[in-house]
Order: C-alpha cells, then structure tokens, then sequence
C-alpha cells in the first residue's frame, strides 16, 4: 500500500469542468417539462392535468402526519434548542421511535416507505417546528447513506445497512473539505486500495450530521490501478472506525441545533464491500442523489413561508397605526400579499415536483434544481419581509419579547436559519451554472464541437451539418405559438382567468429560448463565462415554471373543490407580480452593468480600490483564511457525540 499524498490536486479550470461534465448525467431518457421549457417548448400536458398521488399513498402519508404533528407539538421546544444550541437525545429518540429515520426507506428494511410527496410534507412540518430538527433528518435521508444506497447500493449493501438507518443510526454525508467546495476536481482525500480494505485518509468539513452519525456517506479519490480506474468514489464509513475524529463543531449565524463538524480520516480501514458503485462514480452518484434530495430545502422552506403567512396575517391584523390595522396600508399589505402568493407558487412547485418524482415518468433533475435555487431565494425574502412588518420586533428575540411579556416570535431567528438554504447543497450561483448547463445541452449536444478548441477540423465541419440540421427545424418554431391566441388555455377561466398567464409562459418561453441561442450565437465558446446572462436566463425560467405549477395547482384545487376559488385568486397574484419580474430580468439579459463589474473586480483585487477602505478597523482574528488539511493523525480531542 502507498502511503497518503500530501499534495493537493491542482488542475486547470478546464480539467475541472471535465470532471464535473463526466459526472453528468448525460442521457435524456424521459421527458422534462423544465427542459422543454428553456428550449421553447411549452409542453403543459407534461404537468397537467395535475399528478395525483395513489390512494393507499395517501392514507400512509396522512396517517404518519397526524402523529408527526403531534410529536412536533408536543415534545419539540424549539426555543430550548435555539438557547442551548442541541437537540435534546430525547427529540431523537422520540424521532426514532416514530419512525422518522425512515421515512423514504422501503417497508421491507424496516422503513415507512412514504412518497417524495410525503416526505417532503414532513420535513416542512418538522422544520417549521424547529429547522435543525428538519436538517437533521434531511440530511440523514436526502443526502446520507439511504439515498445512494437505494439506488447504487447492492443488495447486501441495502440488507446490512438500510435497516439501521430506518430505525436506529443517523447518517451524514462527506463531500466538502476545507480547500474544496463545488470544485470536486481538487478533492484531496484519498482511498487507497489495501487487499480487502481502502485506507481513507484526509479532512472532510462542514459535516451535516457528521457530530452525532453512526454511518458515512465518505467522497475519496482512489488512485488510478491495474486493478481499478481510480477516481472520485464514494464509501460507507462506520463512524466508529479506529482513526476517524470530529475535531470541531461547527457554530453558525443560524441553525444552532445544527450537529456540523470537521471530520479527520487517518489510516482508516474500509471494507471493498463497502464502496458504492465502481470506482470513479462517487460524483455522479452524489449528483444522481441530489435529483431528487434537491427537493427537501424547498419543501422546508413552504413551511417556512406558511408560517410568515401565519404570523403576518395575525400580527398586521392587531397592531394599528394611523387609525387602522398596519395591514391595511398599501405599503405593508404588499408584503403580505407577496408572502401569500409565493408560498401558494413554492407549495405547487415542490408538490408537483415531489409527484413527478414518484411517478417516475418525468426527469425531473432540472425541476428539483430550480425548485431548490427558487424556493432558498424566496424563502429569504419571505422571512426578511416578516422581519420588516413586524418593524422592532422582527429584529428583537424571542427570548427577549417573552421577557418583556409579549408573545415570543422568532422572527429573526427564522431569517437566520433560511440564509443557509441560499447556500446548502449548492450555493445560487452554482445552481445558476448547474441549471445553466442542462438548459444548453441540447445546444452543446449539437453544435458543442464548432466551439471547443481541441475539435479537428473534420469534427467541426460534422458538427456544423448536425447544427444546421438541427436549427433549420427548431428555430422557426420559435417564432409562433399558442401564446398568441386569445383563446388558448381557455379551460384555466374559472371567473378568474388564468389563461394570460399561461399565454404569456408559452411566448416568454420562447422568448427565452431566441435569447439563449442568441448569446450562443454571439459569445460561442466564451458563453460559459458570461454567469451574469446566465444567471438571468435561469432566474426567468423559475418564475416561468413556478408560473405554471401555480396555475396548474389552482386548476387541481378548483376540480377538488378545496379552495378552488382562493386557489385561483393567489394564482392570478402570484402571476402578475412573477411577470414583473421576468420583465426585469428580459431587460437586464442585455442592458446591465457586467462589463463594468468585471472591470472594478480587477480593480479591487489589483489594490486600486484600497484607499476606500480607509477609517474602519477591522475586528477579524489572526489565522489562515483556509485552515490546513494535511493528511495525517488528529492533534485535537474527537467531539463526536453520538445518540443514545
């Protein structure tokens, strides 16, 4: 056995986007309502009429709801975990007792065996009772061991460890580490085949879970062999194992209940048997496991928007200012209406995305990615117009307001746990890239060669036919659409008229897609550097599709007779104020402020900026920016603290 590298990879930037692209799942074998979308193509019959879950789905999912909301009631004191910073070990035992490990596990491993659908409705109720709670039991089943195991593990994988999970141990996931955050490409921890066993040595930070689990989800770069192919794979690690050590705890602005850590592998010694797939797979098994895992931040954060709807509405209906509730003036009742309209969008978004996922009929992996970018970034904005409407007292704690004899809120603390959706399981601006690339694969897939450097001539050329052949047909169907039609979509007029709504997505589609090839057209192989555009272009293709949820989501409400009327009314608001924001961002794809920005950015980094930050002082301490990770044995005390 060769000993640990102590060399970070280094790589270029375009090795690195190689081994992000070969973690791609490259084949489009199901249809995408979202993909369609970004190409032009309204296709409505792909989500509606609405997905219904199945009956027996339904009767198992509500009746593990209605004891769900009792334990959450009852034995979850968020305040308590918000002051000592832990849950309590008789939260989870409470947890493990009813269940909830094993939520999305199959009955046969000792799991509940809900739908995404239900699931997702739990993590809202247990999140809007205490977020860390929600995190916890996410992270254990979105992203930990379960996940990847049901769908790369072997079957002696699922038998050993999927019934643990189900009842009894908590698991995390270990991708990140110190120097390496969405740039897989420079990952440094290292698993080095030893006979039976792969010795795993390196350092793996902000460890959700990785505090108190028993089982990992471990990310390791094997060498490449005789024997193997070498590359990023992906382990279960007993938590346990000789040379594993939690040097920290991590401490956050929000989520203080969070159970997060640094994690050091020294000489640690892992079964073959428990590797998950081939070697080299472990991204995309990783990124195959977000497809779906995506969709608890949003789902968390319609529970967080249900209750700033819940809060606004009792407050800004009590207090009163210049003679009248402060709800009923316009600069107040604004925020309201765009905390109702938004939550009712996000609901519809992470339902209809939960249901397509069960079916298994739709690829669903760019609607859970924008479910997740929209839903973290409405989230933020619902909890700070809270904070706004409750004026001094949406800054001040709850502590403090039950302290003085008022009602204890925590409206501040809901602001601070959502800030970290924006950046959990993929920071905006790397959604935006991610959601980016699938937007433009059928475009790379047929014209890529005319704009990579390394083509031949010859490949250029082939290319250039295919692109011809392709654009000859596509681009005069973005000219004309049912979206012109003054009676398209006619059976979304229910009194109130959803129908414009769906017009103007059809043609805005459209719209969208000329501009994409547009900017290809123009910037060609220099397109990937233009994040700005394409930040934009994903943002109108969210509130597109949140559009579209929403209306269909009325229409399912109205033939139930559940609040068809209402439905409809939060629908139309939700769509006239999305409008105004694809607008905006139709006209900022081309009059903005880009080329300037990157020219202060090279300022700032070239130092012509620093007299301008002259006055202040600067209250940071000593230290690296990037602390080391050098393989080796663990210096620090192990703070792992494990349930039960």
């Amino acid at each position: 056995m060769s000993a640990p590298t102590t060399k970070k990879p280094t790589v270029t930037e375009r090795e690195a986007r190689q081994v992000a692209e070969a973690a791609r799942e490259q084949d489009w074998r199901k249809p995408s309502f979202a993909k369609e979308l970004f190409l032009g193509r309204f296709r409505l019959d792909l989500i509606h009429p609405h997905p219904l879950p199945a009956d027996e789905d339904v009767r198992r999912g509500e009746e593990f709801l209605a004891r769900l909301r009792e334990f959450c009631e009852t034995k979850i004191d968020s305040a308590l975990i918000e002051r000592e910073a832990r849950i309590p070990d008789e939260v989870i035992a409470g947890l493990k007792e009813l269940g909830a490990l094993g939520m999305k596990i199959d009955p046969r491993y000792g799991g509940l065996g809900l739908t995404q659908v239900y699931y997702n409705r739990a993590l809202a109720l247990v999140g809007s009772a205490n977020p860390a709670v929600g995190a916890l039991l996410s992270a254990h089943q979105s992203i930990g061991v379960p996940q990847p195991l049901k769908i790369f593990g072997t079957q002696e994988q699922k038998d050993a460890f999927l019934p643990r999970c189900a009842r009894t141990d908590i698991s995390a996931f270990l991708l990140t580490e110190p120097d390496v955050g969405s740039d897989p490409a420079r990952l440094a921890t290292t698993a080095v085949r030893d006979g039976d066993d792969y010795v795993l040595d390196g350092v793996k930070l902000w460890t959700t879970n990785g505090v108190v689990a028993d089982l990992l989800v471990v990310m390791a770069r094997v060498p490449k062999s005789d024997d193997g192919k070498g590359g990023i794979t992906a382990f279960v690690v007993e938590a346990d194992s000789e040379g594993v050590t939690v040097e920290n705890r991590n401490a956050f602005m929000g989520l203080r209940g969070l159970e997060n850590g640094v994690t050091r592998f020294h000489q640690v010694r892992v079964p073959a048997a428990n590797r998950i797939g081939p070697e080299g797979a472990g991204l995309k098994i990783a990124l195959t496991t977000l497809n779906t895992g995506r969709l608890s931040l949003p789902a968390m954060c319609v529970g967080a928007g249900k209750w700033c709807l819940k809060i606004a509405r009792e407050w800004a209906g009590v207090r009163e200012q210049w003679g009248k509730p402060v709800a009923l003036h316009e600069a107040v009742g604004s925020k309201i209406s765009f905390i109702a309209a938004t939550t009712f969008a996000l609901e519809a978004v992470v339902d209809l995305s939960s249901q397509m996922a069960d079916e298994n009929r739709n690829d669903i992996r760019i609607e859970a990615a924008l479910a997740k970018l929209y839903g973290s970034e409405m989230g933020c904005l619902m909890a700070d117009e809270l904070v706004q409407i409750r004026g001094g007292r949406g800054f001040e704690t709850a502590e403090s307001l039950a302290a003085r004899g008022e009602r204890a809120v925590p409206a501040e603390q809901m602001l601070r746990d959502l800030r970290i959706n924006r950046i959990f399981e993929g920071s905006t601006e790397i959604m935006h890239l991610l959601i980016a690339r699938e937007a433009v694969d059928a475009h790379l897939s047929v014209a890529g060669d005319l704009i990579d450097p390394d083509k031949s001539l010859q490949d250029k050329a082939r290319a250039g036919a295919n692109a011809g052949v392709f654009y000859a047909k596509w681009l005069p169907k973005l000219v004309a659409g049912p979206g012109q039609l003054p009676t398209s979509y006619g059976d979304f007029k229910r009194g109130i008229d959803l129908s414009p709504h769906l017009r103007y997505v059809e043609r805005h589609a459209r719209k969208l897609a000329r501009s994409t090839f547009y900017a290809m057209s123009r910037w060609q192989g220099r397109m990937e550097t233009k994040q700005g555009f394409l930040g934009r272009i994903v943002d109108i293709g969210a509130e597109l599709f949140a559009m579209s949820a929403a209306c269909v989501r009325a229409e399912l409400l109205r033939r139930e007779g559940d609040h068809g009327r209402e439905a409809y009314q939060l629908a139309d608001a939700f769509c006239r104020q999305a409008r105004v924001r694809v607008d905006e961002l139709f006209t900022r794809l081309w009059s903005n402020t880009d080329d300037l920005d990157r020219k202060v950015v090279k300022g700032v980094l070239g130092g012509s900026y620093e007299w301008l930050e002259q006055g202040i002082v600067d209250p940071s301490g000593e230290g690296p920016w990037i602390a080391d990770a050098t393989p080796g044995p663990s210096q620090r005390d192990n703070v792992r603290r494990p349930f039960g």
